[in-house]
This record gives C-alpha cells, sequence and structure tokens, in this order.
C-alpha cells in the first residue's frame, strides 16, 4: 500500500525566467518550454513602469499553457535609501520582489528588510558578492531567500566557472547553516539556456548541495514565497501573522 506523502505531487517553480518581454513569440517559447520541461509555476521579472498589456499577456499565454505566472520584479538600487524607496512604492504591488545587491550596503539594507523576498547577487563579478555571514544571520530572521541562478553555470567557461562555484560552495554552506532558505531559478533569456527541475539539482553538486535541498530549493523554497507573499496581498491581511477571519456586521468591509 503507498504511502500518503507520495500521493503529493512536487510542483516545480522557475521564479527567475527572463525572456524579452517586447518580444510576444520569444514571451511564449520560453513559457512553452519552461512547461514542456514539467514547471508548473514560473516567476518572471517584469519593469516597474511596464504596461498592463504585456502582463496581461504573459498571464494568457501562461493560461493556455497550463502555467501559473507569478509576478516579479529585480531591483538593482544604488544605495539602501533608493531600496527603501523602491521598496514602499511597489511592496504591494508586485508578488515577488528580488534585490541585485551589487554593494555590501545595500546587500546588508535588503537581507535585514522584510519586505525582500530574494537576495540575488552577480554570478559574472565574483568580487560583488557580498553574502556572508552577517548577512546570512539578517537574511534568516527577516525570512529573505538566497537565490542562485542556474544558466551562468551553462555559459561561463574555465576559470569563471571554476570562481563562481567556488563562491557558491561558501555561500550555500553558509545559508544553510543559518537556516536561509535557498532557490534555484534558471535566470534563462534564452530557451537553450533551460534544463528539467531535477537537471538544475543535480548540478548542484558541483557546489556540495545535497539532493533533499537542492529538489526543496526549486520547489517547496520558492513556492512558500509565492504562498505568504499572495496571503499578505489579500485584503484580509493585516499584519505579520494577523489575519482577518471574518467580517460581520460589526465588521463593516467599508
Amino acid at each position: 500500500m503507498p504511502k500518503a506523502g507520495n500521493a503529493a505531487v512536487k510542483k516545480f517553480v522557475d521564479l527567475h525566467l527572463c525572456p524579452r518581454l517586447e518580444n510576444p513569440a520569444h514571451l511564449k517559447q520560453m513559457i512553452e518550454k519552461a512547461a514542456e520541461l514539467g514547471y508548473k509555476t514560473v516567476g518572471i521579472p517584469f519593469p516597474a513602469q511596464q504596461p498592463q498589456e504585456n502582463i496581461k499577456l504573459a498571464k494568457k499565454i501562461c493560461n493556455d499553457t497550463g502555467v501559473e505566472l507569478v509576478t516579479r520584479i529585480d531591483l538593482s538600487p544604488n544605495n539602501p535609501a533608493e531600496l527603501l524607496k523602491n521598496l514602499r512604492k511597489l511592496r504591494r504591488k508586485i508578488e515577488v520582489i528580488a534585490v541585485k545587491c551589487y554593494s555590501k550596503t545595500v546587500a546588508r539594507q535588503a537581507a535585514k528588510d522584510r519586505r525582500v523576498d530574494i537576495l540575488s547577487f552577480p554570478s559574472t563579478s565574483p568580487r560583488k558578492r557580498f553574502f556572508n555571514s552577517a548577512e546570512a544571520n539578517l537574511a534568516s530572521k527577516a525570512l529573505a531567500a538566497f537565490e542562485i541562478d542556474m544558466a551562468p553555470l551553462l555559459y561561463l567557461q574555465g576559470f569563471r566557472r571554476c570562481l563562481l562555484l567556488s563562491c557558491l560552495r561558501k555561500e550555500t554552506m553558509t545559508a544553510t547553516k543559518r537556516g536561509v532558505p535557498l532557490i534555484l531559478s534558471s535566470g534563462a533569456s534564452d530557451a537553450l539556456l533551460l534544463r528539467k527541475p531535477k537537471d538544475y539539482a543535480a548540478l548542484t553538486y558541483l557546489f556540495d548541495l545535497d539532493a533533499k535541498t537542492a529538489e526543496q530549493a526549486v520547489s517547496q523554497n520558492p513556492q512558500a514565497i509565492i504562498e505568504r507573499n499572495r496571503r499578505k496581498l489579500s485584503p484580509d491581511y493585516i499584519a505579520p501573522d494577523v489575519y482577518l477571519v471574518r467580517r460581520g456586521k460589526d465588521c463593516p468591509s467599508e
């Protein structure tokens, strides 16, 4: 008799699919390829001033393909003040907020701010990867996740790939020791760089991630962020861990 736990089907998520939004054919190709490879949910980064027509088109393609769309924004602030300004403006408008940390001060501010979902660091600039124990401790308390884009591991070669793997080995060890969730995303802007979720998980062997942690990083961990934020964007959300259970005559909705 099969165990009850086997009945649950794992839902794979690519939280960083990067199609060319101005090109509907490319957008469609990327979403369809992700679905073909086994992803049930894709996160697509949209600019802050993205026309609603483009978002509606992405949603339609996802609906037609049987894939769930998550709206995301990748912030690249020059300083902490700019980050705080953007968070105030965008947090209630977007499902997932990632911060590309190009400086130590931005990384520190992003790691401790609960409005930030994902910390991201440049794959091609090891000297600008500012994730260490200090950032990890802050991120663990703020529930921010550490994202690993897998596409660079496919297109980087030689010394640059070795350098990235060395960074990832140290960073993932730091993150797991301090309870920071890991997320494996494609970061792909070309369908040729997309791989099956379990193929990405297998690649993490190169930087010493165990199989269970790797699979969680492409399924449960990104899904937890999506569900948490959708609850926060609900009209019933009041404050962290406080939700409106029901409305009555003494609690009018208006």
